[in-house]
């Protein structure tokens, strides 16, 4: 069983920037990744990490978002800039039980965090 606990999430304004992370209760050398979800709206992949440190990002964040990974301290970072009022959502990280591809299927993984508040205004 892993636990995982978000943090840093807020309220910004349009264009500015925020650093999720994500303290797990085991190692996290393994696939790792942030999802988001907005009301009325389906849980979609933001970022994934693969135990290699290959990320790939949804294309609505690419070149905006940066995923990272500490696995000393077992932490899991997602740094967000230019932040646009849609990208206001629950943001959950999430861990795979096994596997070390990335993925950004919430399919693919087996442990969720409780999420934290992002809301972007214009």
């Amino acid at each position: 069983q892993v636990r995982l606990v978000e943090s840093g999430g807020g309220s910004v304004q349009d264009g500015g920037s925020l650093r999720l992370s994500c303290a797990a209760s085991g190692y996290i050398n393994r696939r790792m990744g942030w999802f988001r979800q907005a009301p009325g709206k389906e849980r979609e992949g933001v970022a994934s990490i693969a135990v290699t440190g290959t990320a790939a990002y949804a294309d609505s964040v690419k070149g905006r978002f940066t995923i990272s990974k500490d696995n000393a301290k077992n932490i899991l970072y997602l740094q967000m800039s230019s932040l646009k009022p849609e990208d206001s959502a629950t943001y959950y990280c999430a861990s795979a039980a096994s596997g070390s591809l990335y993925s950004l299927r919430a399919a693919d993984y087996s442990y969720w965090g409780q999420g934290t508040q992002v809301t972007v205004s214009s």
